[in-house]
């Protein structure tokens, strides 16, 4: 059955609690990078604001982040983008007492299955996926034309050649439109193309190769002589690959670096909060993310992607946000840390990419 996304349902707001609600309480911030007293902090969930008397919604929202008023639009800030004078928004409940109101049910399930006590309701790696698949190839499809699908990605999938194809495959077929991922993913996939090997291990074998400790450091040390990604893989004949595949097909990534880099490659962002910027930048129009094999990157991305988006002729659509790990610890954690909209895989990320290229037919 083809893939139609949910129907958003909108608060009423000719309930009395919207009409008698004050407007939102507006408050300067005292300074750079600082909210005022009791500023109101954001969720995932659609949140509308009462200013002059209307309820404008934060379109694009991120969790613990402010909200500011400017311009008659509500914008949602992290609190190191602060400037003195923003007028944040004051309050910290959610039900219209303060003008605020937190929308949480804007995208009801509808199908009369849900029982009060039931058993296997969460996901395991006892839990059959096999509905998950088939509705993730037909969501996919929908959003190659329709939304914005950005892929998470660990260094797991750059160790085997045929998750490295796979993904090419997703690429190549107009099912990925950004990846966000770290310098291990481009440096052994990279390492791959160019010496058959990820960590000194054939992609195809498996075995070691000697001296192929050397192989990851090489690869990164030639990228660096030529200054650019691009330019090693034109210098070099690089003809495969995830990265070749993102340069090949104009999808664009960021490499988003950590403390324990080696090189690293020369477009990897050494700054954090750089990283974190260039990464919200790449979710504030996504509709579909999957994170895999990769916890860190999966609890960051899942800070920033709220639950909904709104699109650009003003509906608001369901983001739509998987984390695919062989860890039940990595998918719990990311439920935790608050992106209550997730929906956990728990399989080998490297076969699931594989069944995912199968799937859509690539």
């Amino acid at each position: 059955m083809a893939f139609t996304p949910e129907k958003y349902y909108p608060p009423d707001f000719t309930l009395e609690k919207f009409i008698n609600a004050p407007d939102a309480l507006l408050a300067p911030s005292p300074k750079n990078g600082v909210a005022p007293d009791n500023y109101h902090a954001m969720s995932i969930y659609p949140e509308y604001f009462k200013i002059n008397g209307e309820w404008l919604l934060a379109k694009e929202s991120r969790m613990d982040c402010v909200p500011v008023y400017e311009n008659g639009v509500i914008k949602v800030i992290e609190f190191r983008h602060l400037k003195t004078g923003d007028l944040v928004v004051c309050g910290r409940t959610e039900n219209c007492e303060e003008g605020i109101y937190l929308h949480a049910d804007g995208f009801p399930a509808d199908d009369g299955s849900s029982d009060t006590f039931a058993f296997r309701q969460g996901h395991s790696r006892e839990t059959s996926f096999s509905r998950d698949y088939d509705e993730l190839y037909e969501k996919l499809k929908y959003e190659k034309d329709h939304g914005k699908i950005v892929w998470v990605m660990g260094p797991a999938f750059s160790f085997d050649h045929d998750a490295r194809d796979a993904f090419s495959r997703v690429i190549a077929g107009g099912y990925a439109h950004a990846v966000l991922a770290g310098n291990a993913l481009a440096t052994h996939d990279l390492e791959g193309a160019y010496l058959n090997t990820a960590l000194g291990q054939n992609i195809y074998t498996q075995k070691n190769v000697r001296n192929g400790h050397y192989n990851h450091i090489d690869t990164l040390n030639k990228v660096r002589y030529y200054g650019s990604i691009a330019e090693f893989i034109k210098q070099e004949n690089i003809d495969n690959g995830i990265i070749y595949s993102c340069e090949k097909y104009g999808v664009p990534y960021v490499l988003a670096g950590s403390i324990r880099d080696d090189g690293p490659m020369p477009c990897v962002y050494s700054d954090a909060y750089a990283a974190q910027d260039a990464m919200r930048d790449c979710i504030r129009d996504a509709t579909t993310v999957i994170c895999m094999a990769t916890m860190l990157h999966s609890i960051a991305v899942g800070n920033m992607t709220p639950s909904f988006r709104v699109m650009p002729d003003g509906t608001v659509r369901k983001i739509y946000f998987y984390c695919v790990d062989i860890s039940e610890f990595t998918v719990n954690k990311l439920t935790d840390r608050g992106s209550l909209s997730s929906k956990g895989i728990v399989t080998n990320a490297q076969d699931f990419i594989v069944n995912i290229a199968n799937g859509l037919g690539l």
